[in-house]
């Protein structure tokens, strides 16, 4: 009988709980809804999951994105038979930028997780820890930083060899340094909070501190940041691919095709215009993506 007391006020508890935090979703997906960009950004990148998922199963001519050749139909501007029109080859141009699109996104996954899996913790810890741990982390990133990303992977490349996973590899290396400025500054406000400080006076470890409080309170700039930076990559094994370092042919890579179709403009347009939108509709789906996260996630843009 002593112990029903102290559980009927957890159990209300856990109830507030949960129903503050269905309200709290329910307020971002009402916020959500009421961007038209910020929808346009979801449509578009669901279309881009989607067709990544079952893309290979519902193309017209599979066997072309895998490299047939039929010279009697090349270079076919876009008809009901071939949507995009043909290239080159005689390949379906439509099939090609559909399955592409899994490539893509293999390559944006593993872009920007790599880069958030080593630029996380090396921000947190420079923006906990402090001293001399922090300097030289931050120095190294500033390093980093002074180059041109693009460059800097163009040479990493040059140095790797052509190639898709060279390219992933490069650009992966390259794009850390930003996750470590944005976990650094919003460790250092986060740590010095008094929820921290309550924490640490009952004998909270370091390990738990960062683990309970610290990192989820990143979460939010850091979800928004990966979804911009999806696209972003996106665009950047792209660009690596026009100029011959991404993946060779006769792989679906959009960047790859578009440098191949250069050739055939402005006469044969169809085949750089479809895989060239390709990528300005994934880049565009991820930004508007994030920008609508960023609005929901941040509570100082939703005052401005």
């Amino acid at each position: 009988m002593s112990d029903l007391p102290s559980e009927v006020p957890q159990t209300l508890s856990f109830r507030e709980r949960h129903a503050s935090t269905i309200r709290q979703w329910r307020l971002y997906a009402f916020m959500f809804r009421k961007s038209f960009s910020s929808m346009l950004g979801l449509f578009l990148v669901a279309l881009f999951l989607i067709l990544a998922a079952i893309g290979p199963w519902i193309v017209p001519h599979p066997e072309d994105a895998l490299g047939a050749v039929n010279m009697g139909e090349r270079l076919l501007p876009p008809s009901f038979a071939h949507l995009f029109g043909t290239d080159e080859m005689g390949a379906d141009i439509f099939s090609r930028v559909i399955v592409g699109t899994r490539t893509s996104l293999w390559i944006g996954i593993v872009i920007t997780g790599v880069a958030a899996l080593i630029g996380v913790p090396l921000g947190i810890i420079a923006g906990y820890r402090g001293g001399f741990l922090r300097a030289v982390i931050m120095r190294v990133t500033e390093l980093f930083l002074a180059v041109p990303g693009l460059a800097l992977a163009l040479a990493i490349v040059a140095a790797l060899g052509p190639g898709i996973t060279n390219c992933v590899v490069a650009l992966s290396l390259v794009w850390w340094p930003g996750y470590v400025r944005l976990v650094e500054a919003k460790t250092l406000a986060v740590k010095e909070e008094l929820f921290i400080e309550s924490a640490r006076s009952i004998g909270a470890k370091t390990p738990w501190l960062l683990w309970h409080h610290i990192l989820p309170n990143c979460l939010s700039p850091i979800i928004v940041k990966m979804s911009m930076d999806m696209g972003m990559a996106i665009l950047a094994a792209a660009s690596l691919g026009f100029i011959g370092l991404g993946a060779p042919p006769p792989a679906p890579e959009w960047g790859s095709m578009i440098s191949i179709a250069r050739s055939y403009m402005p006469d044969w347009w169809w085949y750089s215009f479809f895989p060239g939108m390709a990528i300005f509709l994934t880049v565009l789906g991820f930004n508007l993506l994030g920008d609508g996260l960023r609005d929901i996630l941040d509570p100082r843009s939703r005052e401005r």
